[in-house]
């Protein structure tokens, strides 16, 4: 049986993850999330929930550094642990299906995301009220595959339904929203529809900067979906200084390693190119190139 101790220690080291997930800190939260696991594997055993709730929240944290080879079998086995306690149809279960179908789509696996993700809308939709934010959750990831697939239409209408739930459940100055808005954003520079993306990436970003601080790497992703925008237009001026602040955002925050650096990289060096900056490109895809691959 576990000691009070241990519980308290366990639960301790999960308060203690999370909010350094919340500050954008992943790879600190990692370790004390595998600190976590231990403890709860040693107190409780390897098939009790809290073992599950560990190992999701590891999954989670490996997903955020890009660790996708780290992060899928320790989402599977915490579905594997919830689904057997709880059953296949509670909430919990969503969560976990949620998050590893968004291992697969980080790697294109499409194919193998598309039925959990919908497997997790229906959960999610059975057990929960209608404005709750995990329902946005399932809409928002639905979005960014039928994106990926380029189906905008079904894309928009899940990114625009998950705004609505979000502004009405959670309100519209939350990071959930910000994030929906860059989805929706993203979908529209797509299509080539560069002012409609324009709006929704500025307030996005003034969202993020305000709730959760220049810093995060969440407000990297803005500043590099506004350059990518203005870099499709032409405007290089604007578009640079977005980009150096993103990569310095990421590498503080991230480490140099990371795949979301590459992508912004890549970007940096298609603009230097572009202004006739040859030698700073070459510098920034030989980075890019040293970082592997997110489907790896």
């Amino acid at each position: 049986m576990p000691g009070c101790d241990d519980e308290k220690l366990w639960k301790e080291l999960n308060l203690q993850a999370r909010a350094l997930y919340k500050e954008g800190r992943y790879s600190e939260a990692a370790n004390v999330a595998e600190q976590a696991l231990d403890v709860a594997e040693r107190a409780f055993g390897p098939d009790h929930s809290n073992v599950a709730t560990s190992l999701n929240n590891l999954a989670v944290l490996y997903h955020s550094q890009g660790k996708y080879v780290q992060a899928e079998p320790h989402a599977k086995r915490a579905l594997v642990i919830r689904e057997k306690a709880f059953g296949p149809e509670h909430p919990s279960v969503g969560s976990c299906l949620n998050n590893l179908a968004e291992v697969y789509r980080e790697q294109a696996r499409y194919a193998e995301a598309e039925p959990l993700y919908k497997r997790a809308l229906a959960i999610r939709k059975k057990n929960l009220v209608p404005l709750h934010p995990n329902l946005a959750t399932s809409l928002n990831n639905l979005a960014a595959l039928y994106h990926s697939e380029g189906d905008y239409s079904q894309a928009e209408f899940c990114c625009k339904t998950a705004i609505e739930i979000l502004e009405e459940g959670v309100g519209p100055e939350h990071p959930d929203v910000a994030q929906s808005l860059s989805n929706l954003a993203s979908i529209y520079f797509s299509q080539s529809k560069y002012a409609e993306a324009e709006r929704l990436h500025e307030r996005a970003l003034a969202i993020k900067e305000r709730v959760l601080g220049p810093e995060h790497p969440s407000v990297a992703s803005s500043l590099n979906n506004l350059a990518a925008l203005y870099h499709a237009q032409g405007d290089y001026a604007r578009a640079e200084p977005l980009t150096c602040r993103a990569l310095a955002i990421l590498e503080r925050a991230l480490g140099p390693g990371h795949p979301h650096l590459a992508v912004v990289l890549e970007n940096m060096a298609k603009l230097y190119r572009n202004i006739g900056e040859q030698r700073e490109a070459r510098v920034m895809e030989q980075r890019a190139m040293s970082i592997p691959s997110a489907k790896f």
